[in-house]
């Protein structure tokens, strides 16, 4: 079996962070984000194979993962000569290969479980098979419908309060059959939401659903980002890759130095060799990455703080994302919805949010 993340996509929901720094790789954690739908693929035995289908700075993912996996052999990076839809790079990143694919959208933070996913797919000889979760507000989604047996019957793009029949949407999670791969045409844009499942139902194949009601998140948007650190480090969303501190107290990494004066809430995050100042109070989903400096009398509240920031004194950073080597000088203040860029330097008492 293989397994493709489909990594090519542009991320422009989360600009300016991802000018730098592709979607796939951006941190959780001070951890790649894909490296966690690495680890639960490989909850799979079967799966002999992960392929990364890339298009946008492919160099820049590939390094980074490198560097953070790697003890982790099989994984292949595949390049799309040009952006294909969600389709047409499933098809490329698969070649000629004739076995079954676990097929994963690139910005989805899933706690799904593949096995009885696959077992599914498996038992009922399915020639694709999709996850779907319910969601409280699906008309932010396209919904999918299925019948008693499981089969899916029908998707709704866009729907309206009259079209909700079902709170269902695709999860983007997909174990598919290579054999039907030749309805998608080589090197060429195609959507598999759009073209390859109506495809499936109008030819009445075994197309069946995955109902999963676990943990699942799209971190496409800087509102959803943050949320997913505040899962994570309030135990919602769980991982092999998140050595979390659920008895109480902060997650404080290795190297990390943190002033005794310093008012550390109970679910905050200092990453390794980040430095925390005198008097400084790092509130509840305060991030501090890698290699922060936090200078003294300063508060991060609701925020994450890419590796390598330099925070002045007396400032005050609440519901922000900053990204790489930001320099924030004394007494700024940063509020709710403010986007940093990397590389960005702020002078002293400005004030800045999205609100």
């Amino acid at each position: 079996m293989k397994a493709i993340l489909l990594a090519g996509g542009f991320g422009t929901r989360l600009r300016p962070l991802t000018l730098n720094t592709p979607k796939p790789i951006v941190p959780l954690l001070d951890q790649p984000f894909i490296q966690h739908q690495i680890d639960l693929i490989r909850t799979i035995p079967d799966i002999d194979e992960i392929i990364l289908s890339l298009n946008y700075q492919p160099n820049v993912i590939e390094e980074v993962l490198r560097t953070a996996c790697p003890s982790k052999p099989n994984i292949r990076y595949v390049c799309e000569p040009e952006p294909l839809g969600t389709g047409g790079a499933i098809r490329y990143a698969a070649g000629d290969t004739t076995s079954t694919i676990v097929a994963f959208n690139g910005d989805v933070l899933s706690e799904i479980n593949l096995e009885k996913m696959l077992a599914l797919h498996k038992t009922r000889n399915a020639r694709a098979t999709i996850a779907l979760t319910p969601v409280e507000n699906p008309l932010a989604y396209g919904l999918v419908e299925s019948e008693t047996n499981g089969n899916i019957s029908r998707f709704i793009e866009k729907p309206d309060p009259f079209d909700i029949t079902t709170k269902n949407i695709n999860a983007g999670v997909y174990i598919l059959e290579a054999s039907t791969f030749d309805r998608i045409p080589l090197e060429t844009k195609y959507s598999i939401e759009r073209s390859y499942f109506p495809s499936l139902i109008e030819r009445n194949e075994t197309f069946l659903a995955y109902i999963d009601t676990g943990y699942w998140l799209d971190i496409g948007t800087p509102d959803k980002y943050l949320q997913a650190h505040r899962d994570i480090l309030d135990g919602r969303c769980t991982s092999s890759l998140y050595e979390i501190q659920k008895a109480g107290g902060p997650t404080i990494q290795d190297g990390a130095q943190v002033h005794p004066s310093a008012r550390l809430e109970r679910n905050c995050y200092v990453g390794h060799n980040a430095t925390v100042g005198r008097n400084v109070h790092l509130g509840e989903h305060a991030v501090v990455g890698r290699g922060v400096t936090v200078g003294p009398e300063s508060s991060i509240y609701r925020s994450v703080l890419w590796p390598e920031s330099s925070i002045g004194a007396g400032v005050c950073i609440d519901g922000t994302i900053l990204g790489h080597r930001c320099n924030i000088g004394d007494y700024c203040q940063l509020g709710p919805g403010a986007v940093i860029g990397d590389d960005s330097s702020i002078s002293p008492y400005t004030k800045a949010s999205d609100t």
